[in-house]
């Protein structure tokens, strides 16, 4: 028998290292050309690799929560004809297959719900199988299944409302964002359990003798690499903070009739299927103001002959996305092309990949303005900073009932907080005031939107 090396590959972006996030494989198994062996997390996305060789899994050779360089071999596969490896697929992000509600600033605080995978997985071994109750004879698709086990959510106690009887996507994460309500009515004891670019040992055994060391659990402190999403993150921001010079605005707004056409629209037949917020409506204001404004759009370039100003003809609308993985910024492409059900199908899609963690490289390059929906957590504004390669970022608050005056009448009205950062290089104060204005008008007033 002989045996082959896989090293790890380059799947893409330009990126150099990974972490080894879950084994699908131990030694001594039996693979395939294509089986999947590796689940492994860079700074952008989780990518399944698969086996380009057939025969049966020799070494491991690359931990669980290790951070292995592209190029370093990772596994031993030993078969007993040595000719040319088959060639494997490309490696790919999978597409979203079922929509549904998914963790997003914007769409709910189910984000918060963490992940216990890697704690769990460090208790019980690499190759150990995350503890899921069977929920025989419950009707669920395999991403839905993936889903709540990733949540930990037990499907038999989940009310399906499918046409089928079926459990969907929306059915598990309401049931997650429940549960996490309840959870938090207890206060808890010091979390161990981060987010999921992070390991965290597991608790260890209680000593046997008093006269033993405590256990690392009871530590008063805790070190915590960073890594993967979370190393990704702190580059950007410190490089944006200390790069661009921010300007901060923000102005309150009565959006009562942008919750009366969020109420229509989800009693519309066309929407029926559709997820609809306002967050749909704030997308909306937020490309209609970006064409009155065209400087928001553009981006501060430095080259070799100078600086200078791009400004794109285009909307590629980051949203903030709050994940297990940490904080994403994927990226609806063209969103100035679409149509109000348009842009709601991409709002879901990407909340989808988002929660999943499968957004891709692309998905997260390429932006050009993005929006922060603060509000899901409570919080009324806040000055948030520029996503690397934009001008501006604008936060939406949490919109509240609160008492207004209209036509010299104090009455109770939807009232949010509209807020922003720009940078001060590309943009004036004149047109930034413009823009969050323009934003809010829209807010106000929706049927500015069919002009």
């Amino acid at each position: 028998m002989t045996e082959q090396t896989f090293v790890l590959p380059d799947v893409g972006e330009g990126l150099t290292e990974a972490e080894i996030v879950q084994w699908r494989v131990a030694p001594g198994d039996s693979v395939a050309v294509n089986d999947v062996i590796v689940e492994i997390e860079t700074a952008k996305s989780l990518v399944e690799l698969p086996s380009p060789y057939s025969g049966t899994v020799g070494e491991l050779l690359a931990s669980e929560g290790s951070t292995v360089e592209v190029g370093a071999p990772i596994i031993t596969i030993g078969s007993a004809d040595a000719g040319t490896p088959a060639p494997a697929e490309p490696v790919s992000v999978p597409e979203p297959s079922d929509p549904g509600g998914a963790v997003l600033v914007g769409y709910g605080t189910g984000g918060a719900v963490s992940s216990r995978r890697r704690t769990l997985r460090q208790a019980q071994g690499p190759s150990a199988e995350r503890p899921v109750k069977a929920s025989v004879g419950v009707v669920a698709k395999p991403p839905i299944r993936k889903l709540a086990r990733d949540l930990g959510v037990d499907l038999s106690a989940v009310t399906p409302s499918g046409p089928a009887g079926e459990v969907t996507r929306d059915d598990v994460v309401k049931h997650a964002e429940q549960a996490s309500v309840f959870r938090n009515i207890e206060t808890p004891e010091w979390g161990t359990v981060r987010e999921e670019t992070i390991a965290v040992a597991a608790p260890a055994a209680p000593a046997p003798a008093a006269s033993a060391p405590a256990p690392a659990a009871d530590a008063r402190e805790e070190s915590i690499p960073v890594r993967g999403v979370r190393k990704a993150t702190a580059n950007a921001m410190t490089s944006s903070a200390y790069s661009a010079p921010h300007v901060s605005v923000w102005v309150d707004v009565d959006a009562s009739r942008t919750m009366e056409l969020v109420k229509r629209l989800k009693a519309s037949p066309d929407f029926a299927d559709v997820k609809i917020s306002p967050l749909l409506i704030m997308a909306r204001a937020v490309i209609w103001a970006l064409r009155r404004t065209p400087m928001i759009n553009a981006a501060w370039v430095d080259t070799e002959d100078g600086a200078q100003i791009s400004v794109r003809h285009y909307v590629n609308l980051g949203i903030a996305a709050a994940t297990p993985r940490g904080l994403l910024v994927p990226n609806i492409k063209d969103a100035q092309s679409m149509n109000t059900r348009e842009l709601a199908k991409a709002l879901e899609n990407l909340t989808l990949t988002a929660r999943e963690g499968k957004t891709s490289p692309a998905d997260q390059t390429g932006g050009t303005f993005t929006i922060t929906n603060i509000g899901v957590f409570g919080v009324d504004a806040g000055t948030p900073i520029i996503n690397p390669g934009e001008a501006g970022i604008i936060a939406l608050g949490a919109i509240r009932q609160k008492p207004w005056v209209v036509d010299g009448e104090v009455r109770p009205r939807w009232v949010t907080t509209v807020s922003g950062s720009f940078d001060h290089r590309v943009v004036d104060g004149d047109g930034i005031s413009r823009f969050i204005a323009d934003v809010a008008s829209v807010l106000e007033e929706p049927a500015l939107l069919l002009d």
